[in-house]
């Protein structure tokens, strides 16, 4: 198979651009999924989560999992389908033919990975300050954060093999962290230290209620399981993706969501609900309480790396997305040109990583990002399983993956009633939400006169084909 993907334009101009390296087998897979899952949710989260339900913090990652797990099955069906690298944009695409709508739910999903990759990288550099003492405040948390971005765009660059070897050493460093908290816990557990009838007391917040106060605790606990659709950007380098996506992704979504499960009875165990709801650091609170002897500095590099995990990933799926919907006709042509050395899309990294910058610099740390993020991300998950059921009538030449049907309309209607105010959101949510769609709305018009410039139609009705390689090696 040739190394270069098949693009064309309205024209039939045929353009040719080297293809993606398919370097991921199910075990880089398995690794990127896991990896992108957990992070900043989880070790930031729990202590959220456990103000709105008290005990029972356990319960709202439960629900949010088993949400998030009906979804996963839509995106199944959808990449081994139609196995390209821009996963729900595409999909919103193929079902719907409506440019607007398209261009909104890639600058969603993009938004979402920036804006948390940005926020992540914030996190690393105040964690970095206060790691070796530096006491920076300020510029000089932005600057260390805008260092750490630039150096994850290097990364990025260089290939994704070169970014999965870092993703590798990141998510075992992260995955240590959380199993130090599970093995404290069950050790504490095991000697009689601790109380395991935490784990089922309820404290709803307020006088919501337990079902209403559930229900708020799991728009922020999903917000920790985001992060398995943005596998679905890395399909093109992927190995026969149609085969091995389908077990890659569930073991990964099982593995995660046990992971915290086990971790939220073991911090509500050692530490009662009121204290672990306080400050930003609720698992550095479980490690003091369960092995006080444990160097806490070392736990804190833990976070640290987790974090730097979140925002390699989260800037790895922003960068394909931007590629495969150029390559779809909904970007302009240049996002989707390919480094013919490196073969990586450089364009996508360089437009990504500007726009990052941005938010490092001029935003910071919003304190409803994470609710925010999950609310777009809740609103495109809708849009995606809405589509499965649409292009149930589209056939493929390929056997795939196929969702029971069921599936589907349950994973629309959560992640629609999830989207409401009724949920309990905080309305700040909702405002940022729609300052993002506003921007999305102004960035839709420039596209649309850029491409009608170069003499593009933005809004025909067939996308443009995208690459199937072969394996490369």
């Amino acid at each position: 198979m040739s190394d270069l993907a098949t693009g064309r334009d309205p024209s039939g101009k045929v353009e040719l651009e080297p293809s993606l390296h398919r370097v991921m087998g199910p075990g880089l897979l398995l690794l990127f999924i896991v990896g992108d899952i957990l992070g900043t949710g989880i070790y930031a989260l729990t202590g959220q989560v456990a103000k709105q339900v008290g005990g029972v913090v356990w319960l709202p990652f439960l629900v949010a999992f088993v949400v998030a797990l009906i979804t996963a099955f839509s995106y199944l069906e959808l990449v081994t389908k139609y196995p390209r690298a821009a996963g729900a944009a595409l999909y919103t695409h193929k079902a719907f033919r409506i440019h607007f709508v398209t261009f909104l739910v890639a600058f969603a999903v993009m938004c979402s990975g920036i804006t948390s990759a940005s926020t992540a990288s914030r996190a690393f550099a105040a964690n970095f300050s206060s790691g070796f003492g530096l006491g920076l405040e300020g510029f000089g948390i932005t600057l260390v954060g805008l260092v750490f971005m630039a150096l994850v765009a290097i990364v990025n660059f260089r290939g994704v093999g070169e970014s999965l070897k870092v993703n590798v050493v990141l998510t075992c460093i992260e995955l240590t962290g959380l199993l130090i908290i599970i093995v404290i816990g069950f050790w504490a557990i095991g000697a009689g230290q601790g109380d395991v009838s935490r784990a089922l007391t309820f404290e709803p917040a307020g006088d919501r209620g337990v079902f209403w106060s559930v229900i708020a605790a799991t728009t922020l606990a999903f917000f920790a399981m985001v992060g398995f659709e943005d596998s679905v950007n890395m399909v093109e380098e992927s190995k026969d993706p149609s085969k091995i996506f389908p077990k890659v992704l569930l073991t990964g979504l099982v593995i995660t969501g046990l992971i915290y499960i086990l971790v939220s009875i073991s911090a509500i165990t050692l530490v009662p609900a009121a204290e672990l709801g306080e400050g930003e650091a609720p698992l550095l609170k479980v490690v003091s309480a369960g092995a006080p002897d444990f160097p806490l500095g070392v736990f804190g590099l833990i976070t640290m790396f987790a974090v730097a995990n979140s925002a390699l990933i989260n800037m790895l799926m922003a960068s394909r997305l931007v590629y495969g919907m150029s390559r779809e006709g909904v970007l302009p042509p240049i996002l989707g040109r390919v480094h013919r050395n490196r073969r990586t899309p450089y364009i996508a990294i360089a437009f990504t990583s500007l726009l990052a910058f941005g938010l490092v610099t001029f935003v910071g740390a919003v304190p409803a990002l994470g609710g925010t993020t999950a609310l777009l991300l809740l609103g495109v998950f809708t849009i995606v399983n809405v589509a499965v059921l649409v292009l149930r009538k589209d056939k493929v030449d390929h056997e795939h993956f196929r969702s029971p049907t069921i599936l589907p309309v349950l994973g629309a209607v959560s992640c629609a009633f999830l989207v409401g105010p009724w949920t309990g959101r905080a309305p700040v949510q909702y405002a940022i939400a729609g300052i993002l769609l506003a921007i999305g709305v102004v960035l839709w018009f420039v596209t649309v006169q850029v491409m009608r410039s170069q003499g593009l139609n933005p809004s025909r009705e067939e996308p443009a084909p995208m690459s199937h390689s072969g394996p490369v090696n």
